[in-house]
């Protein structure tokens, strides 16, 4: 397996963080493989992310955080065996264009792109999907449609490193 990469991300409240690990506790004991990613909102992400990108997030992010999302759907990535479910969100327009200019700055980047999504389901098998989706609309249906972004961070997971770029130091842990 590839060795994870650098993120910069948002990070939600403990509270809503707990929430959402409730939800993934609850998909696991309905039979569904386990979820230990940290629920975050990526904002762009490289092998070794450079001081110019959180840089730039440093510069950009502080005004825009906390920042609030609503969840307005569920989306699948990836076309392979394994793909990934998440809840689809939107957010300010002031967010998406500092994010979009993020991410351009990065030079792994997608260029000015941004799709906001919480991850609820990494790398299930293709044939599982529809009923995760299924589970998570019954277990998810009512709760957290507007999730905060409470902080905004460079996240480098070969060193065990959060460095934070907005908000506040209430949660520091790890991804």
């Amino acid at each position: 397996m590839s060795r994870s990469p650098d993120n910069i991300l948002l990070r939600f409240s403990a509270e809503q963080e707990q929430q959402v690990r409730e939800i993934f506790a609850q998909l696991e004991k309905r039979g569904f493989p386990a979820q230990h990613q940290t629920p975050h909102i990526t904002i762009t992400f490289s092998p070794s992310m450079s001081d110019a990108v959180a840089q730039r997030a440093a510069e950009l992010l502080p005004d825009l955080i906390p920042a609030c999302f609503q969840r307005v759907g569920t989306i699948v990535f990836g076309t392979k065996r394994k793909q990934t479910v998440a809840w689809l969100l939107e957010t300010t327009d002031a967010l998406e264009m500092a994010a979009r200019e993020i991410s351009a700055v990065n030079p792994d980047g997608r260029g000015p792109r941004w799709t906001p999504h919480l991850t609820m389901g990494l790398r299930l098998p293709r044939e599982i999907v529809p009923d995760y989706i299924r589970a998570l609309d019954e277990l998810a249906s009512a709760q957290l449609r507007e999730l905060t972004a409470c902080r905004a961070a460079l996240w480098k997971p070969r060193l065990q490193e959060l460095t934070l770029l907005a908000g506040d130091m209430e949660h520091n842990g790890r991804d």
